[in-house]
């Protein structure tokens, strides 16, 4: 008995290694595919997949792994967009405290809604989450720094840290990558974490949870804050890049847009929203051009990977790997 317990063990943990060095090996080329593409594709185009890339991953943590459904993470990409652009551009901030002024008002936004909705639960929290979604989006349409549906345009990306020119492409490119880099780094480290094993035993069995004496409520509404932090840096960096922010960042369909991204990768995995994000945006920029109706094609896609890949692309790919390797 002891034997094959050691021999389980051993072979518990031999996955686990090989699974992190797999893991590492696939950031490493991936990383150096980023740093070379904008040689070979329009850096613009890149920039929008980086960004609804790290607003997919920030979803992703709070729906992958502590099971919470939002429909309000518009307004945390939105709001911190709309941030951004005015403390930039009206306050003559530099780039780096305007994207911190997004970060720390969308984890303040999130600290809110988390208040309000966290103590529901499945559609419950899902309808609170977008309600207050809601709120913001008629504030932007209102308030008046936000110039209603005209948004901020002409929006200056500036110097950053006084050192490098965020007007040149190939910098602008470089500064959205170490930020998504960075991001992505943040939450791979949550969820390897003490606390992200938490969430992980929340998703799977809250009562459970609160029996071995975890308050469920902190974990989750830090998790929350933890998402929208990074998806109000999400919206911040997208302001820069296209020099806007408009009603279009706060509406209802940029949460459903990302609940899509995050579905078509693949819920619960790290790689899953950004292949999402990737495969969303391609689709939007190539059949902009066609006179295909882009919202019908992408349904359909959706709908196909549903049916096809239950668990996403990504996820798809995860869960046949160690049978094939078996």
């Amino acid at each position: 008995m002891s034997a094959a317990s050691n021999s389980t063990s051993v072979a518990m943990r031999g996955p686990s290694r090989g699974s992190t060095m797999a893991t590492t090996l696939i950031a490493a080329v991936l990383l150096l595919i980023a740093v070379a593409a904008p040689f070979v594709l329009y850096p613009v185009f890149l920039m929008k997949v980086l960004c609804f890339a790290l607003f997919a991953c920030a979803f992703n943590l709070l729906i992958g792994f502590a099971g919470l459904l939002s429909f309000g993470h518009a307004a945390f990409f939105g709001g911190a967009a709309y941030v951004t652009a005015h403390v930039v551009k009206e306050w003559g901030w530099a780039p780096e405290f305007g994207l911190l002024a997004a970060t720390v008002v969308a984890a303040g936004l999130g600290l809110v809604f988390g208040l309000i909705a966290i103590r529901r639960q499945g559609i419950y929290f899902a309808m609170i989450t977008l309600a207050l979604s809601q709120m913001v989006f008629f504030l932007a349409l209102q308030l008046p720094f936000t110039h209603g549906e005209d948004g901020i345009q002409g929006v200056p990306r500036g110097t950053l840290f006084g050192l490098f020119d965020l007007s040149q492409p190939l910098t602008m490119y470089y500064t959205v990558l170490a930020i998504f880099v960075a991001g992505f780094a943040l939450i791979w480290r949550t969820v390897h974490s003490p606390f992200g094993q938490v969430l992980k035993a929340i998703r799977e069995n809250e009562p459970r949870a609160v029996s071995l004496g975890y308050r469920t409520d902190r974990y989750k509404l830090v998790a929350f804050v933890l998402s929208a932090s990074l998806a109000g840096l999400a919206g911040g960096t997208k302001a820069l890049v296209f020099q806007l922010a408009s009603l279009t960042d706060v509406t209802w369909q940029m949460s459903g847009e990302v609940v899509l991204m995050t579905l078509l990768g693949g819920m619960g995995t790290l790689f899953g929203p950004v292949v999402g994000a990737g495969l969303v945006v391609t689709l939007e920029s190539y059949l902009a051009s066609t006179s295909l109706p882009v919202p019908v094609v992408i349904g359909c896609i959706f709908v196909v990977c549903v049916l096809v890949f239950r668990r996403g692309i990504v996820g798809e790919l995860l869960a046949r790997l160690p049978r094939r390797g078996h």
